[in-house]
């Protein structure tokens, strides 16, 4: 059966939510009912700078990833060396791989191994490390700093190798710059620095091929940016998973 709608078009600051009802004896109209509406989102302006970088995009295009790293130098406005950052799209939540860039991006990692001097500085609330790596003859005396070391990440978990019999090995891996890149918890989205913008263009694509390749086929687009510029899109190669 068909149906009707009625809708107050003087409405001004409220959103008109209409409700269809089938058309029935009782009722011949649709039903209108009036919410409070949501304040409008205010559009972000952007700088002169970035307007007239932005404007040397094609919008529309997918740049292979020499073309992509030579513009993301070029439109780079930051009067300071700024960072090269890459954000993905992939396939689905949960995905977690270990990566380790081909070149440095210029980030130093503090890598910290549990003994009995480390655990006595965790009971006093040093934290003077950005990772932590145990042996698992560990994790009974660690885990009554879970609710000081879980908030922040830095529970070592076999998942991504940082419970581990060899941590000395781990530690030295670590600091050679590999680490665990995973989505964000409620979206298939990964971001991370691939690099600065004083590196060289070869470089920088060897970072982001080695990236990709680490992905093994999971990443469905790619945009990278940076510290001061607009994002440009990333043509992504065909990529067999294993």
């Amino acid at each position: 059966m068909g149906t009707k709608k009625n809708v107050d078009m003087t409405a001004t600051e409220t959103e008109v939510k209409i409700v269809e009802a089938p058309e029935t004896a009782e009722s011949q109209e649709g039903v209108t009912e009036v919410v409070a509406a949501k304040p409008a989102k205010q559009k972000k302006v952007r700088s002169k700078k970035y307007q007239a970088v932005r404007a040397q995009l094609d919008k529309s295009k997918l740049y292979p990833v020499q073309e992509a790293v030579a513009l993301v130098k070029k439109l780079s406005y930051s009067k300071f060396v700024g960072s090269v950052e890459a954000h993905l799209v992939v396939k689905e939540e949960g995905i977690s791989v270990e990566l380790a860039l081909p070149h440095s991006t210029g980030k130093s990692v503090r890598v910290a191994v549990v003994d009995a001097a480390l655990l006595s500085d965790i009971e006093a609330g040093k934290l003077d490390f950005d990772v932590l790596v145990a042996h698992p003859e560990f994790m009974p005396k660690l885990a009554k700093f879970a609710k000081i070391l879980g908030p922040k990440g830095l529970m070592p978990n076999p998942k991504n190798g940082t419970l581990t019999p060899n941590p000395e090995i781990k530690k030295k891996s670590l600091e050679a710059g590999a680490f665990n890149l995973k989505t964000e918890k409620k979206a298939p989205l990964m971001h991370l620095t691939v690099g600065k913008t004083n590196m060289s263009e070869n470089d920088l694509v060897d970072n982001i091929e080695a990236l990709l390749k680490a992905l093994q086929g999971k990443a469905l687009k790619l945009s990278i940016a940076p510290s001061m510029g607009p994002g440009i899109k990333v043509l992504i190669e065909d990529q067999d998973e294993e």
